[in-house]
């Protein structure tokens, strides 16, 4: 199919999903067709994002030197204005409510940012690319899209090279994590925007309770479970061990699966691009994942991650391996019943852990599953320098310290932003904590996983494996083996049709 063709059936099948034309599993495997990457519409993947304010640190202002570059960069595009659509994300939220006015000031440009539900972004980025028409100067760019708009937006790295006088002194992308630059900002031999936002899971637990128990931070998922069970049989039905977000056919259910399957030595594919989850690893994850079920609360399936953080928050679970970003929340005195008595740590160790070679499709196995995004120019755009010029800001040193201490203690892309002194001042228990991002460093380097990089993903995590496992807690399965099989069959199928 020519480049022109894919575009435009690509808007069509957008355009019918909205107007109600076709229908959500219709339209999962139209677009994992045509290279949509993960076509989310209405699949509730966004991930939880807390936001607050924080305080009681330093002086939050950006950089003199920082803006006198902006100031004297701009100068050609003053007047111009520029467009980002968003999920509501921490760099986001605190850009858009905080940030941009200072950017505005310096530059004499306009920027307008549209903060939207995620399936929302991806409709209107793919939109802008099938129409061309540059509505968009800028892409947010889920980790599980990268694939699909790669050839769409510049490679940051040929802009620094191709337009030195745009460059921004001291922008470094050395500094960005390098685990996170492979896991979302790149593809084959390309960079899809840089490192711009980083939900993961780690270890989150209630110290008070641990204390009375006599446990420290589990070392295995073994020792997960048996903490888990001993709190389930002390303190329960008040209380449970552990917890979970695992809504039959919710893409949350995949993110879970992905975290015992990995842990287990497990992956999704082999090498020849076969579905594993139902060999001896995948299986083992099964049962061990069965066991863990009977200390969540009896609601859990019917829970995404909003329901398993409340479950946390409102004093019901004593554990979960899930998205950091809730840890700044649980800190809260005015939302949660848990401020102040929450740790962090890395999640258990894995039984055993895959290489990347003995995986498919650049699956990264590793307990810590990632779901993270890039900030890229659109090659649509009118003012692709001027865009140019504001993604640096946004993504450089100064600004992504100001976006963690204002946007709610989540983590930073680059290495260096961990040590700032305005980031070490907010590791106190309150709203917007930073006390957790020693532990999400750590993650980042040593227990990221990664999901496989193509197109039939979307149909895959959020209907056909989501979907089934959902059926096999809800007993429509004789057994564990028979869920499996039946998901390998059925992905095998979507995988070679491809």
């Amino acid at each position: 199919m020519r480049d022109s063709d894919r575009k435009f059936y690509r808007a069509k099948i957008v355009d019918d999903y909205v107007r109600g034309r076709l229908d959500r599993r219709s339209f999962l495997k139209a677009a994992s067709a045509l290279g949509l990457g993960a076509g989310l519409f209405g699949t509730g993947m966004a991930r939880p994002r807390p936001s607050f304010a924080a305080s009681g640190t330093p002086t939050l202002e950006p950089s003199a030197d920082v803006l006198a570059w902006v100031k004297e960069v701009s100068k050609p595009f003053a007047g111009t204005t520029l467009r980002l659509a968003t999920e509501s994300t921490p760099p986001s939220n605190a850009i858009n409510s905080q940030l941009k006015k200072y950017f505005e000031e310096a530059s004499g440009m306009t920027v307008e940012i549209e903060v939207l539900p995620l399936e929302q972004v991806l409709q209107k980025l793919t939109l802008d690319i099938a129409s061309q028409l540059g509505t968009y100067d800028l892409y947010y760019i889920d980790q599980s899209w990268a694939a699909s708009v790669s050839r769409d937006v510049f490679d940051p790295r040929e802009q620094m090279a191709e337009k030195p006088d745009l460059a921004m002194p001291d922008y470094n992308m050395d500094d960005f994590l390098p685990a996170l630059v492979d896991g979302i900002a790149k593809y084959e031999d390309r960079w899809v925007g840089v490192p711009y936002d980083i939900p993961i899971f780690i270890m989150q637990y209630r110290k008070d309770i641990y204390d009375k128990m006599g446990f420290k931070a589990p070392e295995t998922l073994e020792e997960y479970y048996e903490q888990a069970k001993a709190i389930t049989e002390e303190m329960g039905p008040n209380m449970f061990g552990s917890t979970g977000q695992m809504k039959s056919g919710h893409y949350s259910l995949e993110c879970d699966w992905t975290a015992w399957l990995w842990g287990h030595g497990g992956s999704i594919f082999t090498p020849d691009r076969k579905f594993s989850g139902n060999d001896e690893a995948g299986l083992a994850a099964m049962e061990y994942w069965d066991r863990l079920k009977t200390t969540m609360p009896p609601g859990v399936t019917g829970w995404t991650w909003d329901g398993q953080g409340q479950s946390v928050a409102q004093g019901v679970a004593a554990t979960m391996m899930s998205w950091g970003e809730f840890f700044p929340y649980f800190d809260d005195p005015n939302a949660t019943k848990v401020s102040g008595l929450m740790e962090a740590a890395r999640c258990p160790k894995p039984k055993a852990l895959r290489t990347v070679s003995e995986t498919g499709f650049g699956e990264i196995p590793g307990v810590g599953h990632q779901g993270g995004s890039s900030l890229a120019v659109s090659r649509n755009s009118k003012a692709p320098d001027a865009a140019w010029i504001f993604m640096q800001w946004a993504t450089c040193y100064d600004t992504q310290v100001l976006i963690t201490a204002l946007g709610g203690g989540t983590g930073p892309t680059r290495e260096s932003v961990y040590d700032d002194e305005r980031i070490i001042a907010n590791r106190r228990v309150g709203a917007g904590t930073t006390r957790h991002l020693d532990v999400v460093r750590e993650t980042i380097a040593k227990d990221m996983g990664s999901e496989p990089d193509l197109p039939q993903w979307a149909e895959l995590s959020n209907d056909t494996i989501p979907v089934r496992l959902g059926k096999y807690f809800a007993g429509e399965y004789s057994s564990a083996k028979e869920a499996m099989d039946d998901i390998a069959q059925a992905t095998d199928k979507i995988v070679s049709a491809g």
